[in-house]
C-alpha cells in the first residue's frame, strides 16, 4: 500500500527542485553519439535512454513541474521527445558553451523565478546508478541537510580503485547531527576539507587505501541563496547575470537574454569557480553504486559477458576473439557480426559509421572525431 503524504511531508518538499545537466558533444561514444545525439540520449543500457533513466530516478523527489533540463540549442528539440512530460519550458538550451558554472547558474536562476527559498539538486545527465533506492536516500538527505544548513551538500563515491579518471574529495571531521546515530542505513555527511584534481596512478593507489578521499560524482544540492551568495563571493560576473535571468518571465526574454549574456562569460566549471574555494561544503557518502560510463570500454561492467570474455549486443560469432566489445546499432538492417583471433577490441556498428579500435585507445576517440571535422565529414559528427 502507497504511503499516504501528510501536509507536513507536503509542505515540506514543495520547495525541493532538481536540475540535471544536459549538454555534451558526444565524442566518447561515437559513432553513436553524435552532436545532436550524445550519450545521455543515447539507449545503450537497458531500454531508456541515460537522460530518461535519470529523470526517472528523482520523480519520487520532485514532479515533472520541477524538474529543469539544462541542454544546448542543438539538442533542445531531441530532450522535448524524450521527456514529453516535463513542460516546455524547462528544458533549456545554451546559446553556446560556457562549462558547468554557467549552467548551474542557469539552472539556479530558473529555480529561483519560481520559488527564491527553493533548494535544488544539480546532477548530471549521464551517470550509471544501479541502486536506485539507495540514491534517492542519499540525495534526499542532502535535501534535507542543505534545507536547515547554509552549506554546498554534495555527494562522493567511496573508490573500488585507484582511478585516475576521476577528481578526489578529502573528508574532514563528521558532519554533527548525521550518520552515525543508529539508524539503519543512516546517509553519513562529512565536511570537506579541500576537492583534488585528477591523480597519478600513486597518488590514487595512496588515496584508495587510505579511505579518506572519495570520488567526485559532480552532484551536489543547495538552495538558491547558498548558491547565488557563493556566486557573488567568488565569481560575480556570473552571480550578476544569474540576478538578471532569475527576474524575467517566459521563454522567449530568457532564451533572448541569454543569448546576449552567455557570450561574454568566462568559461570555467562550477568546480573552480566555486567548490574549491568555498568553505561551506559537506559530503554525504554515495554507497549506491556508481558509474559514468566515460567510454566503450565502460560497457564491459554492465553487460553479460561469455566465456571469452566478449560483451556483445546483437548477432555475434567469433572464434578465439576474447575481450572485445561489440555493439550494433543498425537499424535498418542488422546481420551477423564475426571475428576471427580478434583481442580487446571495440566494434561498434551504425547505419552510416564502423568504428574498430583498439580499448586501450578508447580515449582518442576525441581526435577521430576532430580527424573528421577536418575532412569536412559533417554527416558524421
Amino acid at each position: 500500500m502507497k504511503a499516504k503524504t501528510t501536509s507536513r511531508s507536503r509542505s515540506r518538499n514543495s520547495n525541493r527542485y532538481v536540475v540535471i545537466m544536459a549538454g555534451g558533444r558526444g565524442e566518447r561514444f561515437w559513432p553513436m553519439s553524435r552532436e545532436k545525439r550524445p550519450k545521455q540520449l543515447l539507449t545503450l543500457l537497458g531500454n531508456r535512454s541515460f537522460l530518461q533513466q535519470a529523470v526517472d530516478r528523482v520523480l519520487p523527489l520532485a514532479p515533472p513541474e520541477r524538474i529543469f533540463v539544462i541542454t544546448n540549442q542543438a539538442q533542445v528539440a531531441a530532450v522535448r521527445r524524450q521527456l514529453p512530460e516535463l513542460p516546455r519550458a524547462n528544458i533549456i538550451g545554451e546559446p553556446c558553451g560556457r562549462d558547468t558554472c554557467a549552467a548551474v547558474a542557469l539552472g539556479g536562476a530558473l529555480v529561483a523565478a519560481r520559488d527564491p527559498d527553493g533548494v535544488f539538486a544539480v546532477l548530471p545527465a549521464d551517470h550509471v546508478i544501479p541502486d536506485v533506492r539507495r540514491f534517492q536516500r542519499v540525495l534526499r538527505a542532502a535535501f534535507d541537510v542543505a534545507s536547515r544548513q547554509p552549506v554546498i551538500a554534495t555527494i562522493g563515491i567511496k573508490p573500488t580503485e585507484p582511478a585516475t579518471g576521476y577528481g578526489y574529495i578529502e573528508l574532514g571531521e563528521p558532519l554533527d547531527g548525521t550518520g552515525d546515530d543508529g539508524r539503519p542505513g543512516a546517509v553519513r555527511f562529512h565536511h570537506v576539507r579541500r576537492f583534488v584534481e585528477k591523480p597519478d596512478l600513486p597518488t590514487a593507489q595512496r588515496y584508495l587505501k587510505g579511505g579518506r578521499h572519495w570520488w567526485n560524482a559532480g552532484m551536489f544540492v543547495w538552495s538558491v541563496s547558498t548558491l547565488m551568495q557563493g556566486l557573488e563571493r567568488h565569481c560575480p560576473e556570473v552571480a550578476r547575470a544569474a540576478a538578471v535571468w532569475a527576474g524575467l518571465r517566459g521563454e522567449r526574454p530568457l532564451l533572448s537574454r541569454l543569448a546576449e549574456d552567455y557570450p561574454c562569460l568566462t568559461k570555467i566549471s562550477i568546480d573552480y569557480a566555486l567548490l574549491e574555494k568555498a568553505d561551506n561544503v559537506v559530503v554525504a557518502e554515495g554507497d549506491f553504486g556508481w558509474d559514468d560510463l566515460g567510454a566503450w570500454p565502460a560497457l564491459a561492467r554492465h553487460l553479460p559477458p561469455d566465456t571469452a570474455g566478449n560483451c556483445a549486443v546483437g548477432d555475434f560469432l567469433h572464434v578465439d576473439a576474447a575481450g572485445n566489445i561489440v555493439f550494433d546499432a543498425r537499424t535498418k538492417q542488422r546481420s551477423l557480426v564475426a571475428a576471427l583471433g580478434v583481442k580487446d577490441s571495440i566494434i561498434v556498428l551504425t547505419d552510416d559509421a564502423v568504428l574498430v579500435a583498439a580499448k586501450s585507445d578508447a580515449q582518442k576517440l576525441k581526435q577521430l572525431v576532430a580527424r573528421l571535422a577536418e575532412a569536412g565529414r559533417h554527416e558524421l559528427l
